[in-house]
């Protein structure tokens, strides 16, 4: 079975992605999948930002397996095409035989602000007296976009989204399709909640702009020699992320700061974390995309298509 972009779009939604995503990334920080490090390869096509790569990502939880290939070429943003491109292959464990290979472009998209909601989710009641009411998002692209309406679905109380883009025109489409406002960094970086989805290889996001108590979703600049926050964020937060392996090895904000991980979100949300989140403090989660996340929803499109 192949499962086209579009027969993806038609049965995965947040409202089932997101409790999915909320049990792998707890069931991957018990130690219940199986999961290698990612292994990245440089396409070579380019010099600097430019430069493509391909990664393959496998895991195995519950009664399947699966693996993801997915590119990620920067300069294709200029060329309109997506910069971010995927194929998963899901397996059945107990066999080993294929039940499906789908398109995994949007899967990586609705994911990727899947694991955001979850984060902000927990971590938001923990850190805030009072539910946050603005968000302040840095990037207009894709990722923005989904996030926007990821976050919505958790997060009832926001009042205000506050969008900053390299490229103004970029900010003003999305917050004109989103019921947002086009702000400048420094609107951004003030809101209660920032979002950083940039491909910026430099830090973006400076911690004196930020509120003593913000909570900071760190999702773009994938890749151990690219940052979006500055040593200042870094060090002056609660770190969390998805893997804590993951983040030391594959984030340039973790691995150029020096900060120190404290927990995975999977072991604050099963409450097994040695270190509690600061009430009153700051808080970064860093993202950087796990297999166990596509293999979660590729399942999900898998199972729903099936019933047709």
């Amino acid at each position: 079975m192949y499962i086209s972009e579009h027969e993806v779009r038609t049965v995965l939604s947040f409202d089932t992605l997101i409790p999915a995503i909320r049990q792998a990334l707890t069931d991957y920080s018990a130690g219940r999948v199986e999961q290698p490090p990612r292994m990245i390869l440089r396409a070579g096509n380019a010099e600097g930002v430019n430069n493509g790569w391909l990664a393959l990502m496998p895991a195995i939880a519950g009664d399947v397996m699966g693996v993801k290939t997915v590119t990620f070429y920067p300069g294709n943003a200029e060329l309109g095409l997506p910069t971010h491109m995927a194929i998963i292959e899901l397996l059945r464990r107990s066999t080993g035989e294929p039940l499906a290979v789908m398109d995994g472009r949007l899967i990586t998209e609705m994911r990727t602000a899947a694991v955001s909601a979850t984060a902000f989710a927990v971590l938001a009641p923990l850190l805030f007296s009072e539910p946050p009411q603005t968000l302040g998002i840095l990037g207009s692209g894709v990722q923005a976009h989904a996030h926007i309406d990821a976050l919505h679905r958790v997060w009832p109380e926001l009042q205000e989204i506050r969008i900053w883009s390299r490229t103004t025109a970029h900010a003003e489409r999305l917050a004109a399709e989103t019921n947002a406002r086009a702000a400048s960094i420094n609107e951004a970086a003030e809101a209660d909640v920032v979002l950083t989805v940039t491909s910026s290889p430099t830090p973006v996001l400076e911690g004196r702009r930020l509120k003593p108590n913000a909570l900071v979703l760190a999702v773009g600049a994938t890749g151990a020699s690219l940052r979006e926050l500055d040593d200042e964020t870094m060090r002056s937060s609660f770190v969390v992320a998805e893997c804590r392996a993951a983040a030391e090895r594959e984030s340039g904000d973790v691995r150029f700061s020096g900060a120190t991980v404290r927990a995975e979100i999977g072991q604050i949300l099963a409450g097994t974390a040695t270190e509690p989140v600061p009430r009153g403090g700051r808080v970064v989660f860093k993202s950087v995309g796990m297999a166990i996340e596509d293999l979660t929803a590729a399942r999900l499109v898998w199972e729903r298509l099936s019933r047709r």
